[in-house]
């Protein structure tokens, strides 16, 4: 087994750690640790919220998630003679859920897909799912099933949801302007256009007293995407697959977490995956000047995996870039052709029994397909959603006997 690097006790939050992680991109967090070029590493990871969401059949804990402390990251990882410009290389090569254990904590023997509150977070369908829904997964080996969403099984495509290196202090200074730059443009906007540096529940691994004070001033929040990696929620980022990601500090410091069971294509719900914490095996190594080698000038490059389940058959849904509430044409708005594919599928899934929140739930967490099938064809762009028939225990395909429903229960719902 790989040398466990950073070390997670699942009974304790990620703030009382023997080492704690951070939950805020900045260049000056403490590495927790130091590793050479060529090694081969473990990293275990707590979930995302750091406990917050139980094994239960109430989505209260959803509605009610304190989300200034998200999401909880394993490391900084310091590789020893890393410098800006280079890349750092790192192949997947094992994760999973936390090894052997059955208990209270997301990742032991179980996990959970949510929709947030458009009050809290929000989702990509937010104005039709407002409200705050939640479905409990248990793990069987590779398959995952739900006592919420009944009548379907499927194999997880497990992958990390976030995993990068840290800014530079110059490129921090440019996502914190040009993040707030939109903001301003509708500030009272619910869900927020994005979330700004904030000082409350910052965790900057062992930084303590005016360093952790300018960590909160000025850490970047982990919930978008950027040019050091981040929250990708790419769900074929999994076993065999390679990353290089630039480096913009000396040393590199990774960090990384929130790990998912499986996922949708899109991660729809916010919470779309089924969330858990685990471990993950990586090997790191630096291609020295790699950026310009490669004109890698903002984001990692990523070579997936091939170990995805082989769902071959598929009920397809489109969408394409129409308000379709108001009849408003879009100019090729492929944001609201996946809503529509999305939407589309949902309104399908309800004739087999399922609620609105349960199929929305599924499609966040199962592994479907989205795909951007046009974007050149004025004025709609056009996305499919690709949903496997063989999760199923019925045959959803269409057919002109018609749909039969059956009585699937329902999700945890909020109060």
């Amino acid at each position: 087994m790989p040398d466990v690097v950073f070390s997670v006790d699942q009974a304790k939050s990620m703030r009382d750690q023997a080492v704690p992680g951070h939950n805020r991109w900045h260049p000056d967090i403490p590495a927790a640790v130091t590793v050479q070029p060529g090694s081969s590493i473990r990293v275990e990871c707590r979930e995302w919220t750091d406990g917050q969401i139980g094994n239960n059949d109430s989505a209260n804990d959803v509605r009610d998630v304190q989300l200034d402390g998200c999401h909880m990251l394993s490391g900084p990882i310091a590789i020893e003679g890393a410098e800006p410009g280079d890349l750092l290389v790192v192949d997947i090569l094992d994760l999973g859920p936390v090894p052997q254990e059955v208990g209270d904590a997301p990742g032991q023997g179980w996990g959970y897909t949510g929709i947030f509150a458009k009050q809290n977070g929000g989702g990509f369908l937010t104005d039709h799912f407002p409200d705050a829904y939640k479905a409990i997964w248990d793990f069987s080996g590779q398959k995952a099933t739900s006592r919420h969403i009944p009548g379907v099984s499927f194999t997880g495509i497990t992958h990390p949801g976030l995993f990068g290196t840290a800014p530079s202090a110059e490129l921090l200074a440019r996502w914190n302007a040009r993040e707030r730059a939109l903001i301003a443009t509708d500030p009272d906007r619910v869900p927020p256009l994005a979330l700004p540096p904030l000082e409350n529940a910052v965790l900057g691994g062992t930084a303590e007293g005016d360093l952790l004070a300018a960590i909160g001033r000025d850490g970047a929040r982990t919930v978008p995407a950027r040019e050091n990696g981040g929250n990708h929620d790419i769900k074929n980022f999994t076993r065999g697959s390679r990353v290089f990601y630039p480096v913009h500090v000396p040393g590199a410091m990774f960090s990384g977490g929130d790990l998912h069971f499986s996922q949708g294509d899109g991660e729809i719900t916010f919470c779309g995956a089924i969330e858990m914490g685990g471990f993950i095996d990586f090997h790191v190594d630096l291609i020295k000047g790699g950026m310009q080698t490669y004109g890698v000038t903002t984001n990692p490059i990523l070579m997936p995996g091939n170990v995805e389940p082989r769902y071959s058959e598929f009920v397809t849904f489109i969408g394409i870039g129409v308000d379709h509430e108001t009849d408003t044409n879009l100019y090729n708005d492929a944001t609201v052709a996946y809503r529509n594919a999305c939407l589309n599928a949902i309104e399908y899934l309800k004739k087999f029994g399922y609620s609105g929140p349960q199929a929305y739930l599924l499609l966040g967490a199962a592994p479907i397909e989205g795909r951007v099938s046009g974007v050149v064809d004025i004025p709609n762009a056009c996305c499919s959603l690709y949903l496997p028939t063989a999760i199923f225990d019925v045959d959803i395909r269409p057919s002109a006997s018609g749909p039969v429903a059956v009585d699937r229960g329902g999700c945890a719902v909020s109060t």
